[in-house]
């Protein structure tokens, strides 16, 4: 296991560890999910033939790990010495590319055939920043290579993609997340029940990040992290009673459909986005007549992209109860 930075330390449960940090995998073989990935980039170091890559996928799903666990096995314990990680997002410009990645390039090796250079988040990069780093790539390709992470390949220009060897990251299924969390809870000595496993695993939604964060966070209000205590932390709503709202609507209650909403906005502090993400992944879990919910999912995409374009979000989600509860009416 790692050490953390002391820089990035903060306290949590009488410790000064951040988790996600601390349990980071030292080596490919130790990240969780991804059977099909990780051995494809172990035959590259094996081979010490590591080419350009791209790394592309949703946040907390092992891209950053998988690029450091590289630098790890390539170059031992003079990886932070042949590894540069920069964050596109901060730092954006054509400079970047021209200034710091092409001095970290022409800098002094100690011995090894090619440094690694990371750049997380490059779909924030310009177009004119990514023509640069192409260009930067063919300049150095006999000493450097460049791996590239993204939520969004589409974001990517095609000369940078056709250079890059493409690894699609899915997010993580419910069961690594679940034998990651209960590895922590045991090197920690928390006492963490099933139902709380669930609830971090329901909160987290394939995001290992967020997952283990919510265990640290939900570890500092109690000697027990259970279903309770994980749902109050990472200020999410239950399935059910997401899943009561949307049939008191359909059943044409519009009045408590309105309440339970109020509810989750007011007391629990949700954002509207987060009610129609767990609406979303939920829908099809519910049980409601397959018409009931393809009206559903309809009346979600409108209500998603509306508050996407500005609008109120208590008023569009209660527009979209109100449309469910009139539907219910017209059809009896």
């Amino acid at each position: 296991m790692s050490e953390p930075d002391a820089e990035t330390a903060t306290p949590a449960a009488g410790r000064t560890e951040i988790w996600i940090e601390k349990y980071r995998p030292e080596r490919l073989a130790d990240i969780k999910g991804h059977r099909e990935i990780v051995p494809r980039l172990e035959s590259y170091i094996e081979r010490n033939d590591l080419p350009n890559l791209l790394f592309a996928g949703p946040a907390g799903t092992g891209k950053t790990t998988a690029a450091i666990a590289i630098a790890r096995e390539l170059y031992g314990p003079d990886w932070k010495e042949n590894f540069l990680e920069l964050n596109a997002s901060d730092q954006r410009g054509i400079d970047v590319v021209r200034d710091r990645i092409k001095n970290f390039a022409r800098s002094s090796f100690g011995g090894y055939d090619h440094r690694v250079i990371f750049l997380d988040e490059a779909d924030a990069l310009t177009s004119d920043a990514q023509s640069a780093l192409r260009r930067t790539m063919e300049q150095f390709s006999h000493n450097t290579r460049f791996i590239l992470s993204c939520n969004y390949s589409s974001q990517i220009i095609d000369p940078i993609q056709s250079r890059c060897a493409v690894f699609r990251f899915t997010r993580l299924e419910d069961e690594a997340i679940a034998a990651q969390l209960r590895e922590i809870a045991t090197e920690e000595g928390i006492e963490l029940t099933d139902d709380g496993v669930d609830a971090l695993v329901y909160a987290a939604d394939g995001d290992m990040r967020k997952a283990i964060n919510g265990l640290q966070a939900a570890a500092v209000m109690g000697e027990v992290v259970d279903e309770e205590t994980v749902f109050a932390i990472t200020a999410t709503a239950r399935p059910e009673e997401v899943e009561e709202m949307v049939e008191r609507a359909i059943a044409g209650d519009f009045t408590a459909a309105r309440a339970t909403l109020e509810e989750l906005l007011t007391d629990r502090g949700l954002a509207g986005g987060d009610v129609i993400d767990q609406l979303h992944r939920s829908a099809w879990e519910f049980d409601l007549p397959e018409k009931a919910t393809v009206r559903l999912l309809e009346r979600l995409g409108e209500v998603d992209y509306r508050i996407t374009e500005g609008a109120n979000e208590r008023l569009q989600l209660e527009a979209m109860l109100a449309a469910l509860a009139l539907e219910d009416e017209a059809t009896s």
